[in-house]
Protein backbone atom coordinates (compact mmCIF):
# COMPACT_ATOMS: atom_id res chain seq x y z
CA UNK A 1 0.00 0.00 0.00
CA UNK A 2 2.32 2.68 -1.26
CA UNK A 3 1.40 5.81 -3.12
CA UNK A 4 5.25 6.25 -4.28
CA UNK A 5 4.74 4.34 -7.89
CA UNK A 6 1.76 5.76 -8.84
CA UNK A 7 1.53 7.42 -12.11
CA UNK A 8 -0.75 10.53 -13.39
CA UNK A 9 -3.15 8.95 -16.05
CA UNK A 10 -5.16 12.54 -16.80
CA UNK A 11 -5.29 16.09 -14.58
CA UNK A 12 -7.66 19.04 -14.74
CA UNK A 13 -6.76 22.38 -13.58
CA UNK A 14 -9.90 24.91 -12.27
CA UNK A 15 -10.18 27.84 -10.74
CA UNK A 16 -12.76 27.89 -8.02
CA UNK A 17 -14.07 31.57 -7.61
CA UNK A 18 -16.22 31.12 -4.66
CA UNK A 19 -17.95 28.17 -2.65
CA UNK A 20 -20.21 27.25 -5.62
CA UNK A 21 -17.67 26.55 -8.15
CA UNK A 22 -16.21 23.91 -5.41
CA UNK A 23 -19.34 22.85 -4.77
CA UNK A 24 -20.33 22.71 -8.98
CA UNK A 25 -17.39 20.22 -8.61
CA UNK A 26 -18.09 18.24 -6.29
CA UNK A 27 -21.56 17.37 -7.02
CA UNK A 28 -19.78 16.64 -10.44
CA UNK A 29 -17.95 14.16 -8.63
CA UNK A 30 -20.78 12.92 -7.12
CA UNK A 31 -22.96 11.68 -9.80
CA UNK A 32 -20.89 9.10 -11.08
CA UNK A 33 -21.48 6.02 -9.32
CA UNK A 34 -17.83 4.94 -9.14
CA UNK A 35 -17.38 7.43 -6.47
CA UNK A 36 -18.59 4.80 -3.64
CA UNK A 37 -15.78 2.65 -3.97
CA UNK A 38 -12.84 5.52 -4.54
CA UNK A 39 -10.20 7.02 -2.52
CA UNK A 40 -9.56 10.95 -3.18
CA UNK A 41 -6.47 12.64 -1.54
CA UNK A 42 -6.70 16.14 -0.52
CA UNK A 43 -3.68 18.24 -0.03
CA UNK A 44 -3.39 22.00 0.31
CA UNK A 45 -2.48 23.75 3.64
CA UNK A 46 -4.88 24.98 6.68
CA UNK A 47 -7.77 26.92 5.38
CA UNK A 48 -7.26 26.07 1.51
CA UNK A 49 -11.15 24.01 1.68
CA UNK A 50 -10.21 20.56 1.89
CA UNK A 51 -12.91 19.93 4.42
CA UNK A 52 -15.26 22.34 2.39
CA UNK A 53 -15.05 20.17 -0.34
CA UNK A 54 -15.76 16.81 1.63
CA UNK A 55 -18.84 18.46 3.28
CA UNK A 56 -20.09 19.19 -0.24
CA UNK A 57 -19.04 16.06 -1.65
CA UNK A 58 -20.91 14.06 1.21
CA UNK A 59 -23.92 15.91 1.32
CA UNK A 60 -24.13 15.59 -2.57
CA UNK A 61 -24.08 11.73 -1.62
CA UNK A 62 -26.50 12.36 0.80
CA UNK A 63 -25.08 12.89 4.04
CA UNK A 64 -27.47 15.21 5.79
CA UNK A 65 -27.05 17.40 8.71
CA UNK A 66 -23.80 18.90 10.15
CA UNK A 67 -20.80 17.44 8.49
CA UNK A 68 -17.81 17.43 10.72
CA UNK A 69 -13.88 17.98 10.85
CA UNK A 70 -12.08 14.78 12.02
CA UNK A 71 -9.29 16.74 12.60
CA UNK A 72 -9.37 15.61 16.38
CA UNK A 73 -11.45 12.31 15.71
CA UNK A 74 -9.33 11.25 12.77
CA UNK A 75 -11.65 10.06 11.30
CA UNK A 76 -15.57 9.92 10.74
CA UNK A 77 -17.85 7.45 9.56
CA UNK A 78 -21.22 7.64 7.53
CA UNK A 79 -23.50 5.27 5.92
CA UNK A 80 -24.87 6.20 3.10
CA UNK A 81 -27.76 4.25 0.74
CA UNK A 82 -25.86 1.43 -0.67
CA UNK A 83 -22.49 2.23 0.65
CA UNK A 84 -20.03 4.13 3.10
CA UNK A 85 -17.90 6.43 3.42
CA UNK A 86 -15.13 7.37 5.49
CA UNK A 87 -13.58 11.00 6.07
CA UNK A 88 -9.97 10.97 7.21
CA UNK A 89 -7.94 13.98 8.54
CA UNK A 90 -4.05 13.07 9.41
CA UNK A 91 -3.52 16.28 10.26
CA UNK A 92 -2.49 14.90 13.68
CA UNK A 93 -0.51 12.55 12.84
CA UNK A 94 3.32 12.48 13.68
CA UNK A 95 4.65 9.31 12.43
CA UNK A 96 3.20 7.56 9.85
CA UNK A 97 2.77 4.32 11.65
CA UNK A 98 0.00 5.99 13.43
CA UNK A 99 -2.15 5.15 10.44
CA UNK A 100 -1.38 1.30 11.24
CA UNK A 101 -1.54 1.70 14.58
CA UNK A 102 -5.59 3.29 14.45
CA UNK A 103 -5.94 0.13 12.37
CA UNK A 104 -7.44 1.93 9.19
CA UNK A 105 -5.49 -1.03 7.10
CA UNK A 106 -9.13 -2.89 7.12
CA UNK A 107 -11.29 0.51 6.28
CA UNK A 108 -8.98 1.18 3.45
CA UNK A 109 -9.81 -2.47 2.48
CA UNK A 110 -13.21 -2.57 2.93
CA UNK A 111 -15.20 -0.66 -0.11
CA UNK A 112 -16.36 2.24 0.19
CA UNK A 113 -15.56 5.47 -0.45
CA UNK A 114 -12.42 6.86 1.41
CA UNK A 115 -11.52 10.79 1.40
CA UNK A 116 -8.34 11.67 3.28
CA UNK A 117 -6.95 15.39 4.05
CA UNK A 118 -3.12 15.65 5.06
CA UNK A 119 -2.43 12.03 3.24
CA UNK A 120 1.44 12.66 3.02
CA UNK A 121 1.27 12.40 7.34
CA UNK A 122 0.69 8.18 6.28
CA UNK A 123 3.05 8.58 3.70
CA UNK A 124 3.85 4.59 2.28
CA UNK A 125 0.94 3.46 4.07
CA UNK A 126 -2.04 4.67 1.90
CA UNK A 127 -3.13 2.78 -1.13
CA UNK A 128 -2.52 4.48 -4.39
CA UNK A 129 -5.24 6.86 -4.81
CA UNK A 130 -8.34 7.23 -7.22
CA UNK A 131 -8.10 11.16 -7.81
CA UNK A 132 -5.37 13.37 -6.19
CA UNK A 133 -6.80 16.80 -5.34
CA UNK A 134 -4.68 19.62 -4.23
CA UNK A 135 -6.08 23.04 -3.62
CA UNK A 136 -4.13 26.08 -3.86
CA UNK A 137 -5.25 29.12 -1.92
CA UNK A 138 -5.43 32.59 -4.62
CA UNK A 139 -6.76 35.85 -4.23
CA UNK A 140 -9.85 36.60 -2.25
CA UNK A 141 -12.06 33.46 -1.95
CA UNK A 142 -10.76 31.89 -5.16
CA UNK A 143 -8.53 28.49 -5.20
CA UNK A 144 -6.57 26.91 -7.73
CA UNK A 145 -7.25 23.43 -8.00
CA UNK A 146 -5.60 21.03 -9.83
CA UNK A 147 -7.38 17.33 -10.20
CA UNK A 148 -5.00 13.99 -10.67
CA UNK A 149 -6.44 10.65 -12.04
CA UNK A 150 -4.50 8.22 -11.11
CA UNK A 151 -6.33 4.97 -12.03
CA UNK A 152 -8.80 4.59 -14.53
CA UNK A 153 -11.74 4.60 -11.73
CA UNK A 154 -10.24 8.39 -11.08
CA UNK A 155 -10.38 8.76 -14.79
CA UNK A 156 -14.25 8.53 -14.71
CA UNK A 157 -14.43 10.94 -12.00
CA UNK A 158 -12.68 13.78 -13.39
CA UNK A 159 -15.13 16.55 -13.81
Amino acid sequence: MSTSHSSILETRSLVWRDEAACAATASSIAAHAAVRSAFIELHGTLGAGKTTFVRHLLHALGVEGRIKSPTYAVMEPYELPGFNAWHFDFFRFNDPQEWEDAGFRDVFIAPGLKLVEWPEKAHGLLPVPDLRIAIAIGDGDRRHVSIAALSPLGRELLP
